[in-house]
């Protein structure tokens, strides 16, 4: 397995993740239409992350079982390794962006 088609599975299971269209414009465009607010956004794409890593340990399980694929594996961690990444990196900027506003004066 080479690293582009690792970073092209994770690239996918993003976009799944996000939703149906990859595009994050294009997704902000359509919440705002529709009015999702930020805590459902949120709560959904925790959901979604929660189920990816269930999903990784079912078929760590099944390798240790011998049903499973290493492959599989291997592919499933790095896609949730992506995710978690870039959860972490959403954090980091979202609590940035309350210290800086925290900081302006009134």
């Amino acid at each position: 397995m080479t690293i582009p088609s690792v970073a092209a599975n994770a690239y996918s299971s993003l976009a799944r993740i996000g939703g149906q269209n990859s595009n994050p414009a294009a997704n902000l465009l359509k919440q705002e239409k529709s009015g999702p607010s930020f805590g459902a956004l949120l709560e959904s794409t925790m959901e979604k992350i929660v189920e990816q890593g269930h999903a990784t340990d079912m078929k760590a399980r099944d390798l240790a079982s011998g049903k499973g694929d290493l492959i599989d594996v291997v592919t499933a961690v790095a896609d949730s390794e992506v995710t978690v990444q870039t959860l972490v990196s959403v954090r980091d900027k979202m609590i940035a962006a309350y210290e800086d506003i925290m900081k302006m004066p009134i």
